[in-house]
């Protein structure tokens, strides 16, 4: 995975969520970067890193760790939002010995149900060929019912060069896969059921839909060593809406779980 690290001190890993990257979360990594080294990462099928056809949990948990080993990192703690707050989870489940603690932002391990369709139905509609500039991708994104946050937003994805337009994400890659990015695999009624049981964080946004009371149990079940904080205020996007709160909730338990 691509990635990049500042900073110097006990490891912490920033993973971004759906149609992100890297920069998504560098103003937590720059409030970090002080105390410890901070690693950004590209998750698969986005950024610069490579192109996947087949994403799930278990593979991109595994991707986590390999990273490690590339930067001869023994643990490190681990934060995640959205998407990346599974990829999260699915690493600390699978190699709890290689995470210190775990912080998810706005998600919890639970299936969802679709809600990307207009997204993928809007990027899918820009004909990449015939693009003329970055306003008539924004507008063809508006036409197709996104708002402009959410438009903006993906249209970090979009990179010129001198033949013209195209996607940084691999937009093929991430369709065929989302079944999976929105499913959850550790059954809790399965034998093979995992749990971490290490220092565990949950961030909430107080006016998002993402972690709910009916989520508690799955919670609970897999990380017993549970705290839960909600952001008034925020939506999905917290870290970006109230960056100061978020960026200081997430020090204070690192900081706290040190080497625990």
């Amino acid at each position: 995975m691509h990635y990049i690290s500042s900073g110097q001190g006990s490891a912490v890993i920033l993973i971004h969520g759906l149609f992100g990257d890297l920069d998504n979360l560098k103003g937590l990594g720059k409030s970090l970067e002080g105390r410890h080294r901070v690693v950004r990462v590209d998750v698969p099928n986005h950024g610069l890193s490579p192109h996947w056809q087949k994403m799930d949990y278990p593979l991109l948990a595994q991707a986590v760790i390999t990273l490690m080993d590339s930067l001869q990192l023994a643990h490190a703690h681990i934060l995640g939002h959205s998407m990346g707050g599974k990829i999260a989870m699915a690493t600390a489940l699978s190699y709890p010995d290689r995470v210190t603690s775990l912080i998810a932002a706005d998600i919890a391990p639970v299936s969802y149900q679709q809600r990307h369709d207009q997204v993928f139905s809007g990027l899918e509609g820009i004909d990449l060929s015939g693009l003329k500039s970055r306003s008539e991708a924004l507008k063809q994104l508006l036409a197709a019912g996104l708002d402009e946050g959410t438009a903006q937003f993906l249209l970090k994805n979009l990179s010129r060069t001198d033949q013209g337009f195209n996607w940084k994400m691999n937009l093929a890659g991430l369709k065929s896969s989302y079944r999976d990015l929105i499913a959850w695999y550790n059954d809790i009624e399965a034998e093979d059921f995992l749990q971490y049981s290490k220092p565990t964080l949950f961030i909430r946004g107080g006016d998002s839909d993402y972690i709910t009371s009916e989520h508690r149990q799955a919670i609970m079940s897999q990380f017993p060593q549970v705290q839960a904080k909600t952001i008034e205020g925020t939506g999905h996007w917290l870290h970006a809406q109230k960056p100061a709160i978020f960026n200081r909730i997430v020090s204070d338990f690192i900081t706290k779980h040190e080497g625990k």
